[in-house]
């Protein structure tokens, strides 16, 4: 299933439902009884039952009310999980590392082949597809960062690798946006990132359960492995390739080392890290790029094959 939350346009009031294979959206407040007033984060906390129910009215959706059957031009998508539980961000690819390292004069760091590694972004600041409100001093050197994420499906503490995988619901697009100058201050004190990342994070446009990926994913020793090209484009211009089977570590083996101690709950976001070549600071620091940035009007895409493209526009703000 793809699982959106959306808003009717001229509405205030957030649905969840699934995007059908025809591109209507079929609202589960609609078609299913005991969905009405559920968020596709309720849908994740109650997995045995609700889930379950969701799929089934999808796979029968031609039987479906028409009245529960909504357009998809008639709605304002949101994030998939507009306030999740938490979001974590990895640092799975080592091309990226290696080649953000060595534009700072850096050599690649041994810890990274050690165990994966994540940080804690805010999760109120998460965003969906369409316009996103920046203002400030996170316009000086503003980046896109294209990643893939992952969502916990189930409580899990000290999962084994298998455990990890199963603990998974499903995967989706993610835009790391990131204030490089602000960014780079903040680190010098080795701590953070911080308010270089606290400000926007986009995910969407709809979380694709683990079921509907059967023929991408493939079963490994170090757990799931999804092979899906990623591309990322700047006002029509393509500026980043790379595949989500390029992690270094993968979904389960983040998710294993985030739940070593700590209970993961159904809704928490797990960002791969970005890709090879998925942000402008690498660009730039390879020379595939000069000096460029985000600025105000600029429209940015991310696609992953089987996911979905997220695509987002660039609004300056005074407030923000």
């Amino acid at each position: 299933m793809k699982l959106v939350t959306f808003r009717p346009r001229g509405s205030s009031e957030e649905k969840a439902g699934a995007l059908l294979d025809s591109g209507w959206i079929l609202e589960f407040d609609r078609a299913i009884p005991a969905c009405r007033g559920a968020s596709v984060l309720d849908l994740l906390q109650h997995s045995d039952t609700l889930l379950p129910l969701a799929r089934d009215t999808v796979a029968r959706a031609a039987s479906s009310r028409p009245e529960a059957l909504v357009a998809l031009g008639a709605v304002e998508l949101l994030a998939p999980i507009p306030r999740p539980v938490s979001v974590r961000d990895g640092f799975a690819f080592r091309r990226h590392v290696e080649t953000a390292r060595r534009s700072h004069g850096l050599p690649m760091i041994p810890e990274f082949d050690q165990f994966p590694v994540f940080y804690f972004t805010n999760h109120l600041s998460v965003v969906g597809p369409g316009d996103v409100h920046v203002g400030g001093r996170r316009l000086e050197k503003l980046d896109y960062e294209l990643e893939c994420f992952c969502v916990v499906g189930r409580r899990v503490i000290n999962p084994t690798l298998e455990e990890a995988d199963d603990a998974i619901a499903g995967y989706g697009v993610m835009n790391d946006l990131s204030a490089r100058a602000l960014q780079m201050e903040e680190m010098k004190l080795n701590l953070g990132p911080a308010k270089g990342k606290d400000f926007a994070t986009a995910i969407g446009p709809w979380l694709v359960t683990k079921d509907s990926l059967a023929d991408r994913l493939e079963r490994t020793p170090r757990g799931n492995v999804l092979h899906a090209r990623m591309t990322a484009h700047v006002g029509g211009d393509l500026l980043s390739d790379g595949n989500v089977d390029q992690m270094h570590w993968t979904f389960a083996q983040i998710l294993q080392r985030a739940a070593d101690g700590v209970m993961l709950e159904p809704g928490e976001v797990i960002g791969s890290g970005t890709v090879g070549t998925g942000c402008l600071l690498e660009l730039n620091g390879s020379g595939a790029t000069n000096d460029r940035w985000l600025v105000p009007g600029d429209v940015v895409t991310l696609s992953i094959e089987g996911l979905g493209s997220l695509t987002n526009r660039i609004v300056e703000d005074p407030s923000r």
